[in-house]
């Protein structure tokens, strides 16, 4: 209601100060002034009665979600200070971090084509408490007895490997979201496919459909859903129908053309450490199943979104 009645007071403006200038130009200003002076003054009145022209950096276009990555609470950074960054057209994690913006990257759990303008991440005020980030706890008891151990926390989302209780790497995840939820519970790790593919899902474009590089199958349902851990793009929060990506840039280059230099490729790692050196060997692409492989443990919930930034 407020807008409304400030444009008509701006419009009303502008045709009385049109008005009083074409009765002064009657004999003391060239109309070609007269007319640079209007056009300067309707100029000036669109930037007010039309600002979204000239207004700061929104969210893409194509992100109807307007991300804000500062909402979602993860427990792990309850003592690591950080603040809230507002990305703007100019920004790329490698412009705004240098050789850092890969732990910037897996500290809001996304990647470089979800850096766009106009959403907002965390960044660290101090780049060293994040370089060696990792919410797993470095040994795990129920690990101990397992050469090979996979502990997903979906509240952290986030992922672990262990041999025999101990922390060899981890990664970001994406999980389920609501009403598409990543089953929790003990399962094995029994099939791989390098060159899996969703028949459920398509691209963005759909023209194709979605790329599941470096699928590893945990489980399937009572519906015979297949539930996969596969390559995917990482927005840093929960995304997925059910199942759990990890980086791959490499197939994020082939299917969106980028990054230009593609770097992250923790699909590919934890694919290679589950099934062992000799099938990674002998992979011909080919789905298979996979004997003796091992657990994988899925906890918590989905992490908690605030109605508002924290800070």
């Amino acid at each position: 209601m407020n807008r409304l009645s400030d444009h008509a007071t701006e419009s009303a403006m502008i045709w009385d100060f049109s008005t009083v200038l074409g009765r002064w130009s009657s004999g003391l200003v060239p109309h070609r002034i007269l007319y640079g002076i209007l056009g300067v003054a309707i100029i000036a009145a669109a930037a007010v009665v039309a600002p979204k022209s000239t207004a700061d950096p929104a969210a893409s276009p194509e992100d109807r979600a307007q991300e804000d990555l500062s909402r979602y609470e993860y427990p792990s950074l309850e003592s690591i200070r950080w603040k809230a960054y507002f990305v703007r057209p100019q920004d790329s994690l490698e412009r705004l971090f240098g050789k850092d913006w890969v732990a910037v990257a897996r500290f809001n759990r996304m990647d470089r084509r979800h850096a766009y303008p106009g959403m907002t991440i965390k960044i660290p005020e101090n780049m060293e408490e994040i370089r060696n980030y990792t919410p797993m706890a470095a040994t795990y008891e129920k690990a101990r007895k397992h050469e090979k151990y996979i502990l997903l926390n979906i509240t952290e989302q986030w992922l672990g490997a262990y041999q025999y209780g101990r922390l060899v790497f981890s990664m970001p995840a994406a999980s389920g979201i609501e009403g598409h939820l990543t089953p929790t519970g003990l399962f094995q790790a029994e099939a791989y496919h390098r060159k899996h593919t969703s028949s459920l899902y398509k691209t963005h474009k759909g023209d194709a459909q979605y790329p599941m590089d470096y699928a590893i199958r945990f489980h399937i349902d009572e519906e015979h859903v297949s539930y996969w851990i596969h390559a995917r793009d990482l927005p840093g929060r929960p995304a997925a129908h059910g199942c759990v990506g990890l980086f791959d840039e490499t197939m994020q280059h082939r299917v969106y053309g980028v990054p230009d230099e593609p770097l992250l490729d923790d699909a590919k790692k934890l694919y290679a450490w589950t099934i062992g050196e000799v099938l990674y060997a002998e992979d011909d692409g080919t789905q298979r199943l996979l004997p003796d492989g091992p657990p994988l443990e899925i906890v918590g919930e989905l992490p908690k979104r605030l109605p508002r930034p924290p800070r």
